[in-house]
Formats: structure tokens, sequence, C-alpha cells
């Protein structure tokens, strides 16, 4: 009998061998063991696929809303969810990470709202202001061109040659530039400031821009940008509509060492200035300049306004929404309301403010178009904080109060309020930004740090 049982065993045995080799089976405790290892390994792949989703959802939340240019950890979350899903499509925990990652994705796009038409009312005032003014531009010019047309050269190139035709013959003589660019094309030179219109072969203007002539219908460009028109932007080519005074020889290159040869170029005096589609610019005979249609415009904005004073009583949050509707309304009175006196103590205060109108200009033009604000964080900053919130009170009677109100001095205090900006499909824009208000003695909230985007 035992022996009988031997036989057996050895044949199951031969037989399991035999099999094995064959491909045909594995043995339970093999098969329990290579699902134990793939098990084993699948965990692993999901813990280190976890850890990167987690730390892609740590750099979404800090963005708060925003977006970025480079995300560190989005790829390669991604990559290990992806092989995880394609590989173990029914596989819950794989499914999980799969899910956060989606959601991860859609927040790292930015945070999106309902444009609302009110908040683009702004661009289109501007826009038919700007048609009005291009308009009555263009009709200003060529009024100018028709009253100068029997002394107007017909083409400006090629430029008369000055070895066959004198300074008598041309002088008082007017030409239409219409390529010059300013300030590309700029030069110093021996005998004043100039810039350059043509090329050796076929002659040269000098147009004369450091004269009155000149300065004043291009600054009044300048108040038409700033009042009306941020699309223009830096303007760089012009149409001038010149006198020819004189001649002069000059090597037209910028800068100080010049390496170019000596030409000799025709010196004209502006009369106009146009940027087409846009505004024209000219000098009266009394020396003043302005712009086609500059009479008009305070009016016209006057209308569209929908803010016109900073209430004394407004709260911080309510400060910001007069100062970025001022920007957007090209309310410059308004927008110079809202900011601490402080900062435009000095001329070059009041400068700087200017300055940065233009860029809020230029950003409420081509970046974004509304922002919202936070709840302010007010503190005091400098005296006595006599409110519920300071925990000093709660230890001190009404005379300590009244005390250290007199010792302290006058009451400084500072508001933090966080704005964040949409573009027109109302997509989020950045990360929130911080501004900062101050007020003294409780009077009006005013805003500090005026230059910071929304």
């Amino acid at each position: 009998m035992i022996i009988k049982k031997s036989v057996r065993a050895a044949a199951l045995s031969a037989m399991l061998v035999l099999s094995a080799s064959a491909g045909l089976a594995v043995s339970p405790y093999d098969l329990q063991r290579k699902q134990a290892d793939e098990a084993s390994r699948l965990k692993t792949r999901i813990s280190q696929a976890e850890y990167h989703v987690r730390e892609f959802e740590k750099e979404v939340d800090q963005a708060r809303g925003g977006q970025k240019m480079v995300w560190r950890l989005k790829k390669p979350a991604m990559d290990r969810v992806q092989e995880l899903k394609i590989a173990y499509p029914d596989n819950a925990d794989v499914e999980k990470l799969y899910q956060r990652v989606r959601v991860a994705l859609m927040k790292s796009k930015g945070d999106y709202t309902q444009i609302q038409p009110e908040w683009l009312a702004y661009k289109h005032n501007e826009e038919r202001l700007r048609e009005a003014i291009a308009a009555a531009g263009q009709k200003r010019w060529d009024e100018l061109l028709a009253a100068h047309k029997d002394k107007r050269l017909e083409t400006a190139f090629p430029a008369p040659d000055s070895s066959t035709v004198t300074l008598d013959e041309i002088k008082g003589t007017y030409v239409v530039l219409d390529d010059v660019q300013y300030p590309r094309h700029q030069f110093y030179g021996a005998t004043g400031e100039f810039v350059a219109c043509g090329k050796p072969s076929a002659g040269y203007y000098f147009v004369n821009i450091s004269s009155r002539q000149w300065l004043g219908p291009y600054e009044a460009v300048k108040r038409f940008r700033r009042s009306v028109d941020t699309s223009l932007g830096e303007v760089e080519k012009w149409k001038v509509l010149g006198r020819i005074d004189d001649i002069t020889a000059e090597i037209p290159q910028a800068g100080e060492e010049k390496t170019g040869s000596v030409q000799f170029g025709w010196v004209v005096t502006p009369v106009a200035l146009l940027v087409p589609g846009h505004v024209a610019a000219f000098a009266d005979p009394g020396g003043t300049a302005a712009y086609a249609g500059e009479d008009t415009v305070e009016a016209a904005k006057n209308a569209w306004y929908t803010i016109r004073e900073l209430p004394a009583d407004a709260a911080p949050e309510r400060v910001m929404e007069v100062f970025m509707t001022a920007i957007r309304e090209k309310n410059f009175d308004l927008y110079h309301q809202c900011i601490d006196p402080e900062r435009y103590a000095t001329e070059t205060g009041e400068d700087l403010i200017r300055y940065h109108w233009d860029r809020h200009q230029e950003r409420f033009h081509s970046q974004y178009v509304h922002a919202s604000f936070g709840k302010a964080e007010i503190s005091v900053i400098k005296g006595f904080d006599e409110s519920e919130q300071n925990q000093e009170n709660f230890f001190l009677d009404d005379e300590q109060k009244k005390t250290l109100t007199k010792v302290m001095g006058q009451k400084i205090e500072q508001a933090v309020v966080e704005s964040v900006s949409y573009d027109e499909n109302g997509r989020r824009i950045g990360a929130p930004q911080k501004h900062t208000l101050t007020r003294t003695n409780g009077g009006r909230w005013h805003v500090v740090n005026y230059d910071v985007r929304f």
C-alpha cells in the first residue's frame, strides 16, 4: 500500500513538472506569489502617482485660482495616472487618482466668471470717441492739405536734388512725409535735433523736432493717448505735413559716434502730425497746439461717467471699486482723488501718478477688463486702537483708554484689500494682488500703492 502511494506521488510530481515545462499549468503557490508581487508593484505605482497628484494639487491651491506659465508637477502627475488608467481601467484607486487630476487640471486653468455688459462699457465708449476724433482729425488734415496745395510738392521722393535746386527756389514749399519714424530715426546733429526721413539714393528730409512746431503737436498727441485712445500706445510712425525752411549737411545716425557719411537734407518744420485712423495734431499760428476735436472730449467723457466723486465715508473695498472705475472711464480727476495726497505732494510725485495712470490704461485695454475685491483687513499702525478687536481693551477702563488715546497721538489705520482680475472672456488673470489704503483719525480712506496692477 505504501509503495502504491509513493508511486502515485512520484507520478503526480512528474506530471506537474512536465506540465509546467510545457506551459500548461503553474503551481498554486507560484500563482499566488506572482499575484502578490503584481499587487505590490501596483500599490507602489499608485503610491508614487498619488504623491505627484498631491503635489500638483498643492501647487494649484497655492496659485489661488490664478494661472501660471509653468506647472512644475502637472506633467509628472498626468503621466503616471495616465499609464495606470490605461493599464488598470477598472481599478478603484486608479479611478480616484484620475478624477483628482481632472479636477486639479481644470483649476490650473484659472477661475472664471460671467462677464457683465457694464464691465465692457468703457471699451465701447472709448471706441466711439476714438472714431469721432479720428474723423475730425482726417477732416482737419485734408483741409490743411487743400490749403497748401499750390505750394506743396506732388511727391516727397525722390527729394529735390540740392545740386540742381537752390534753397531760394524751394524754401517755403510744403511736403507730406508718410514715414516719419520717431524716435527710431531721431538724431542729434551739428545744427540741431532731427528725425531723418529718406535714404541716400532718394534724398533726405530732416524734420526739425527741437522747435515748438514739433513739440506742441507731439504733446497734443500724448494728451489724446492719455485721455482718449489707449490703443495708440507709443506711436513710432507719423505722417507729417511740413514746410521746407533750410538745407543742412548732417550724418543722420543716432548716437554720439557717427560712422556714416555726410548727407545733405532739406530741413522741414512741422505744420501738422497725423496718426491715420486715430488723431491729427497741429500748431496754431499763435503758437498753441491741439488735436482735432480736443475741445469736445471732456463733454463726451462726462456723459459716460458713472461715478464723479469719491464718497467721504467709503469703505476700503468701495474706494478700490471707485479707483478702478476712474481708470476704466478715463476720469483722471477721480483717480487723483482716490490716491493718498502724500504720494503727489511733490512734482516728481505728480509725474509718477501720471506715468502709472498710463500703465493702468494699457492694462485695462490689453490685459483685463474687470477686477473684484475681497474683504479689507484693517489694522491700526499708529496711535491707540479703541476697537473691540483690540484684546488690550478687555483689561482697560474708560479712563485708561482716554489717556492712551491722548498720549499716543493721531491714529493711522491701514487696510489691505485683495483684487482678482478677469479678461474679456471672464478668465481669471494672474494671482491676487494686494492693495494698501490708509486713513488718519477716522477720515477718508486713500490708496497708497496706487501703482499695483489689478
